[in-house]
């Protein structure tokens, strides 16, 4: 395959990716903004929590000035000036979509052209007239629609791994952020206080609903949701979809099975991360510190996506 289809493929499935992680992101921040804060602000801490994990705080703060509700959500979701925007990630999706409807099934074409010009017609609205909530749950609609279109439609070939690839590195990367600024705001002293706050309690439920995975938490463990469980089930567990350890599982597989010598050093690099994982205990993830281990983390992923590149996605 051309370096340019595999790239092209690649980022059609990452910027979708993206785009429902950051639904998922803005609606569990927005949820949380609405709630009593316990004289700990006025809810604008919840809202900007977006801006920091994804880096366009600063860039927010120089066109809009100080925080403001309305002005971040659209910022975040509608503003077509913002490359880090919900809007501005479907509007490239569709992008790459287009150069490569070749390879890719009529389904899946129809399913994103039709999300972006819904998309378009949701902008004009705004978010005032659409809702915030309704808009999250539209984004994360559409990205399901998608990955099922895709998963029943297209052949088991090479355009099919690059897909899953672009899905798997954004979602590994996404889990990562998300666990890692939810613990910080919730502060180095919670294993101690957690059990009996309930702020402790709704911001880890609100993570695992952001994640899809507070039924598989009380599935599995008895209780309220703790530093310590949470960091295992979203970290360690293979059968969670979104868990760190499933999304790098997927990533060496389909890696595995492309084919070439280029693509050595991303195979290496993702079969050792995997193997990490897979024998890696929940008490030497703490041992560590669990920020210090997900901030090495996140550099191995962002390192594994450059491996990615240079190895397949690089146009000669």
């Amino acid at each position: 395959m051309l370096s340019r289809t595999a790239s092209d493929l690649y980022w059609m499935s990452r910027y979708l990716e993206r785009a429902e992680n950051l639904a998922r992101m803005l609606d569990v921040s927005y949820s949380l903004s609405l709630m009593p804060q316990d004289g700990r602000g006025d809810g604008l801490d919840e809202l900007a929590m977006p801006l920091l994990i994804t880096g366009t705080l600063d860039d927010y703060l120089e066109r809009h000035g100080p925080l403001h509700g309305e002005r971040m959500l659209h910022f975040f979701a509608l503003d077509a000036s913002n490359p880090g925007s919900i809007y501005c990630c479907l509007q490239a999706a569709r992008s790459n979509a287009h150069a490569v409807r070749g390879r890719i099934t009529a389904d899946m074409w129809e399913n994103i052209n039709a999300t972006w010009l819904e998309m378009r017609g949701i902008a004009e609205q705004g978010l005032g007239r659409y809702g915030i909530s309704r808009f999250c749950e539209w984004v994360k609609e559409r990205s399901h629609l998608f990955r099922g279109a895709t998963f029943g439609t297209i052949m088991r070939g090479e355009a099919y791994r690059f897909i899953r690839l672009g899905t798997f590195i954004e979602r590994a990367d996404n889990t990562l952020r998300l666990l890692d600024a939810r613990y910080e705001m919730l502060g180095e002293e919670i294993d101690e206080l957690e059990e009996r706050t309930a702020r402790s309690y709704y911001q880890w439920s609100a993570l695992l609903r952001a994640l899809s995975s507070f039924e598989a938490f009380a599935e599995s463990y008895r209780g309220s949701p703790r530093t310590r469980k949470v960091a295992e089930l979203l970290l360690l567990r293979p059968d969670v979809p979104r868990s760190l350890r499933a999304c790098m599982e997927e990533l060496n597989l389909m890696l595995a099975g492309l084919p070439g010598e280029n693509g050595r050093p991303a195979q290496r690099l993702a079969a050792e991360l995997d193997a990490r994982l897979r024998y890696t205990s929940i008490d030497e993830v703490l041992d560590e510190g669990l920020h210090a281990w997900l901030t090495d983390f996140i550099l191995l992923v962002r390192q594994l996506g450059n491996t990615i590149h240079t190895s397949y996605l690089e146009v000669a």
